[in-house]
């Protein structure tokens, strides 16, 4: 089963606009922040910026931000004309509101919400005007969008099914006569659930569906797994839609996802009581495909900014990482290694179960690679200084140098594949393989087991990110591509 966007993009949240679907991501450590997706069919989708693109947008200082920290959902929503986005920092800066005329961008400097305490806020506005934030727990609270004010004290509206835990991701649709209120619960992990209730009044006081949860994929067989964290949208025909989080764990037991939690698409019915009933994920609505842009194979650098799918740990100093200084390369100054919070890091997420990258580098003035990281101490590379080509992996505390080759001096061309595990031979294989190279030479320098690149060796809420990075002085990448298979 194919998500319709792959690779780390968790927590959608998704509006539509005429024809149009908008569609906003979680991005957490990253910057810039908040991937911002357009699409005209709702499976193709074309991501047009990122949210959170500026530094006073987006602040993840190095010391409060750790792995899997910094920006969790997001809630996109349209309404009086305007896009409005919510979601939480939680490296310490906590709800925070951004509103656009364009989705593409430019985002309005962060409005405060100090009245919220919460994670996965959302926005609703009743006929009268009156906005309501709803946030993990499940509370709600009036808000007033346009400064950040909210009126009195949190309320609890609802609690989720009996004894779940962590009822989160709140979403408030006002559709026929009632309000529906959309959480998940279960946890984001394999007892992941969607479950609605519904009232007379986005206040409440919310019934449970009779058959909740009305998405959940635990104690089955199915390849995707961890489904929830959804988001109900309509089409121009009147059909109804659920974006959700998922997951395609492989390999033996218990099974190991290292693309991170991605974003997949049902259909939705009604019964004649007026409750949804979810179908099976699909990438084939009834209608046709409209085209769409997808993101570039190869980049050469030859623009003066980098596209929107390039990313950076915490934050992306211009005077540490240009195309400006030496044209049609992409150069970067070193601040640190990987295995600290800053080291000078450009990266995309990982897409396809098995692909293959490669970066030409010019090492002269500094020691760069090309790494496979899912968070600071989770990651392999290949890194090339002073004549030498390295393999290095991190896995938890642990560090070793796998390989080393001599290297011929100037320009080389770093390379890594990552293939799927086809056959499963004892409870403990991975779900792939990690390969490095280096073109001038003949042969792989090291073949590693990904599963210790996966979520399940190493926890958190995100997934592998393929990129360069500099770890000791200036160095330049001529170009990049990555082919997934």
């Amino acid at each position: 089963m194919i998500p319709v966007i792959a690779g780390f993009h968790p927590d959608p949240s998704i509006c539509r606009v005429g024809a149009d679907y908008y569609l906003a991501c979680s991005s957490f450590e990253y910057f810039p922040g908040v991937p911002i997706f357009h699409s005209r069919d709702l499976v193709g989708w074309t991501q047009i910026g990122n949210a959170l693109e500026r530094p006073n947008q987006l602040r993840l200082p190095s010391g409060d931000t750790s792995s899997s920290g910094g920006i969790y959902a997001p809630t996109l929503r349209h309404h009086d004309g305007r896009f409005w986005l919510i979601t939480t920092n939680v490296a310490g800066h906590g709800n925070v509101l951004f509103t656009a005329t364009d989705p593409a961008g430019p985002w309005s400097d962060p409005i405060r919400v100090p009245g919220i305490a919460g994670i996965d806020p959302d926005l609703a506005w009743d006929s009268d005007g009156t906005c309501w934030c709803t946030f993990a727990g499940v509370s709600q609270i009036r808000l007033d969008p346009l400064t950040g004010e909210s009126f009195g004290a949190p309320r609890r509206i609802w609690s989720g099914a009996p004894g779940a835990k962590a009822p989160e991701a709140p979403h408030l649709y006002r559709i026929g006569e009632y309000w529906y209120l959309l959480i998940a619960e279960g946890g984001t992990e394999r007892c992941h659930a969607v479950s609605i209730a519904r009232g007379q009044a986005p206040t409440g006081p919310f019934e449970p569906c009779p058959a909740n949860p009305i998405l959940t994929h635990r104690g089955t067989d199915h390849p995707v797994q961890n489904t929830g964290h959804a988001g109900l949208v309509q089409a121009p025909n009147g059909s109804w839609w659920m974006v959700l989080l998922g997951v395609r764990p492989r390999g033996g037991t218990p099974g190991w996802h290292a693309l991170g939690r991605e974003t997949f698409l049902a259909p939705v019915t009604w019964t004649t009581d007026g409750w949804p009933v979810v179908g099976e994920l699909t990438t084939t609505p009834p209608w046709p495909r409209q085209p769409v842009t997808a993101t570039p194979v190869r980049d050469d650098f030859d623009l003066s900014e980098l596209a929107p799918q390039w990313i950076s740990l915490r934050h992306r100093p211009t005077e540490d990482c240009t195309t400006k200084d030496r044209p049609g390369w992409l150069t970067l100054r070193a601040r640190g290694s990987l295995d600290d919070l800053d080291g000078t890091f450009v990266g995309r997420r990982q897409q396809h179960l098995s692909f293959r990258a490669r970066t030409r580098i010019d090492p002269a003035e500094g020691r760069c690679g090309l790494v496979v990281r899912l968070d600071d101490q989770h990651h392999y590379e290949i890194e090339v200084a002073d004549g030498e080509a390295r393999v290095l992996a991190r896995i938890g505390p642990l560090h070793t140098t796998v390989a080393t080759r001599p290297v011929p001096a100037g320009l080389v061309v770093l390379r890594v594949e990552v293939a799927v595990t086809e056959t499963v031979r004892d409870a403990r294989s991975g779900p792939d393989t990690v390969s490095f190279g280096v073109e001038e030479l003949d042969g792989t320098l090291a073949t590693l087991d990904g599963k210790y690149l996966s979520t399940e060796v190493a926890g958190g809420f995100t997934g592998r990110v393929i990129g360069m990075y500099s770890a000791a002085g200036t160095v330049h990448f001529d170009w990049f591509d990555y082919e997934g298979a």
